[in-house]
């Protein structure tokens, strides 16, 4: 059940970031990605970092069957980082407002 409801979140997640046009067709550059700072801060845009880290890492362990993260937030950067155009982000922020709930420990 948690799979399935993970799986649901991901594919509504990846059409509201291309939706608001904020999915990329090309990645960054790889040594963008290997950022050590809490949402690739350093690196990368928020929406760059969920599209390029957080959601092909719940894929890969979705489908490998691996423990998903627990206990983590993940709207309150949305929120931080989309302050200003919160009407049009809104329903993004939503979206991983119920990930951040569905995994809370």
């Amino acid at each position: 059940m948690l799979a399935k409801q993970t799986t649901a979140l991901l594919t509504q997640l990846r059409t509201l970031l291309k939706e608001q046009q904020l999915w990329q067709t090309e990645p960054p550059a790889p040594e963008l990605l290997q950022s050590t700072e809490p949402f690739a801060v350093d690196t990368l845009e928020f929406h760059q970092w969920l599209q390029f880290i957080m959601i092909p890492e719940f894929e890969h362990r979705l489908q490998h069957n691996l423990p998903l993260p627990r206990g983590f937030a993940v709207s309150p950067m949305a929120t931080e980082c989309w302050r200003g155009c919160w009407g049009e982000r809104r329903q993004l922020i939503l979206t991983l407002r119920q990930l951040d709930e569905l995994f809370r420990e």
